[in-house]
């Protein structure tokens, strides 16, 4: 069985919530990397969080792509729900 022959009812909810954990371990990550640059932290462990973060969420993508259009969109929504309420909880 591969993830475009499961139904939609299990897969967009599972792409939002997989959407919603890329997204909080994205922004979190580039959280750190913007307080490391602005405390002249080690350029390595910047560079370190900025390829991780951005391998992680095409990773993330590009399963969402193998389940099909409306997975994706459901994982970009996700994500883009994650910024907003780290954005909302920021300090």
């Amino acid at each position: 069985m591969t993830l475009d022959t499961l139904p939609l009812a299990i897969i967009l909810p599972a792409c939002f919530v997989g959407g919603l954990g890329l997204g909080y371990a994205y922004f979190l990550a580039l959280r750190e990397t913007a307080r490391l640059i602005v405390a002249q932290g080690h350029p390595l462990i910047g560079l370190a969080l900025t390829l991780g973060r951005l391998s992680l969420l095409c990773a993330g993508f590009y399963v969402a792509v193998l389940a099909g259009g409306a997975a994706l969109l459901a994982a970009l929504a996700g994500v883009l729900c994650a910024k907003v309420i780290l954005l909302r909880a920021a300090p």
